[in-house]
């Protein structure tokens, strides 16, 4: 039995976060709810590791058998407000009391409305922009492509290697992440060209450039040799690759995009589903970069961990006419009333604070580093950091131990265990969680050792 303490830096965190780990794990309930899910659940399902969650609270999340863990993976990016914040609860049972549903394709509601205004005040635009609601990240990525053809009467997208961008067809033929992603769903969607992406590795090995080698090859290899740029509709760009591996495109590439969509009449396109929502300590990663979209696009952290997206645009660009595109649960009111409760909690007290604790974490994931001798890079902006190791193996080796000990976390990319905690994380979670990883990553590298020194 492994029972893990108070962090080592003070007092008892935030919600009693010190996690508490009193069975093996899986638990036995744990056990059985696995053994059910498997009889009927799709075989493509991939969990990360045995958690069964049955609550949570902020940072903290509780197993069926009684187990707490500090979550730093925030069900992908997505529990921006961590979990089940009174104000966001409080919203969505408001809400559900009043409407659960209108179909806001059809009619007007102002939930839908207010939501819409929100969203378009923070684009990161300085033309007006305006807004169509999605109920994912995956329909927001289907929707910019549509928008992009339409208005440019072109059919190309370039995309870029690594890139993450969901599995609905058209949002696939964009994702080139991992191979698997893609295996068996041909033919794609086509006139699609990836091109390379900055792999800037920051942290002492100080390597990848400043984006023109790729620049370069979208230009004379991509543009010269595949898709005549007069073909492209849009370039569509990660400022932050997610899924890929959490690297940060760097300032220097992203203006470069900027202005070879500006000279070939291109829609530049930026995902910041996974980056943006103030994950950066920035309404969106791109910000950091002084460069201008045409369209972004947003999902994940919107609502807290209701389903609703969206794709936003400068005014300019819409252009397409009333029945061209529309969604019938898109901008649901009770997702609606959660993400109005998310943005004025972002704006209030998550922006700052990813800032602050994101530059927190990372000291501690590089002291962690430093002493490991098996970390690659630290990377990464506010609270969206990677770590990445020498080997899948060893990246797959630190998330279970880390699981074990009462740390969530998740793989990334080849070799990389991404941190995207809640934006409301404080600074006794991030301290713990640090200690925890610096014990997973001891435990990896020696699992007989790692396992007695914290009494499992």
């Amino acid at each position: 039995m492994t029972t893990i303490e108070a962090p080592a830096s003070g007092g008892a965190a935030r919600n009693d976060a010190a996690p508490r780990i009193s069975t093996d794990l899986p638990g036995p309930k744990a056990q059985a709810i696995i053994a059910r899910d498997q009889a009927v659940a799709s075989p493509s399902l991939t969990r990360a590791y045995p958690l069964v969650a049955e609550s949570g609270s902020g940072v903290v999340v509780t197993d069926v058998d009684g187990n707490t863990f500090l979550d730093f993976a925030a069900g992908i990016a997505v529990c921006s407000t961590g979990h089940s914040h009174p104000k966001v609860v409080a919203a969505i049972k408001e809400q559900a009391d009043r409407l659960i549903h209108i179909a806001g394709t059809d009619f007007y509601e102002p939930r839908y409305l207010e939501f819409m205004e929100r969203l378009a005040a923070i684009a990161p635009f300085e033309e007006k922009a305006r807004v169509f609601l999605t109920n994912s990240g995956t329909e927001a990525v289907e929707g910019a492509i549509k928008l992009a053809r339409y208005h440019t009467k072109r059919p190309g997208i370039i995309a870029f290697e690594g890139g993450f961008h969901g599995r609905t067809m058209g949002a696939l033929s964009l994702t080139n992440s991992k191979v698997k992603q893609r295996a068996g769903f041909g033919p794609l969607v086509p006139m699609v060209h990836h091109a390379p992406f900055p792999r800037v590795r920051s942290w002492r090995e100080g390597t990848g450039g400043d984006g023109s080698a790729e620049l370069a090859h979208l230009k004379n290899t991509i543009f010269g040799r595949q898709i005549a740029p007069s073909d492209v509709a849009a370039i569509v760009v990660e400022p932050i690759q997610g899924e890929g591996g959490y690297f940060p495109a760097p300032a220097a590439f992203l203006e470069g995009l900027r202005a070879l969509c500006d000279e070939h009449g291109i829609l530049l396109i930026a995902d910041e589903i996974q980056s943006g929502m103030g994950r950066t300590g920035s309404w969106w990663a791109i910000e950091h970069a002084g460069v201008e979209p045409d369209i972004i696009l947003s999902a994940k952290g919107i609502a807290s961990g209701m389903p609703i997206g969206a794709f936003i645009a400068r005014e300019s660009v819409w252009t397409w006419p009333p029945g061209a595109h529309g969604s019938t649960f898109a901008g649901n009111p009770v997702c609606a009333a959660a993400g109005l409760a998310t943005l004025d909690i972002l704006e209030s007290e998550g922006l700052a604070n990813a800032a602050e604790m994101g530059a927190r974490l990372r000291r501690g994931l590089e002291d962690v580093a430093d002493r490991s001798g098996v970390v690659r890079d630290v990377r990464g902006v506010g609270l969206m950091l990677g770590v990445e190791f020498e080997s899948h193996e060893a990246a797959e080796a630190v998330q279970d131990a880390a699981f074990r000990r009462g740390l969530l976390t998740l793989e990334c990319g080849e070799s990389s265990i991404r941190f995207s905690p809640p934006l409301i994380v404080d600074a006794d979670e991030v301290d713990a969680a640090v200690r925890i990883f610096g014990e997973a990553v001891g435990a990896a590298r020696t699992p007989e050792k790692g396992m007695d020194e914290t009494g499992g």
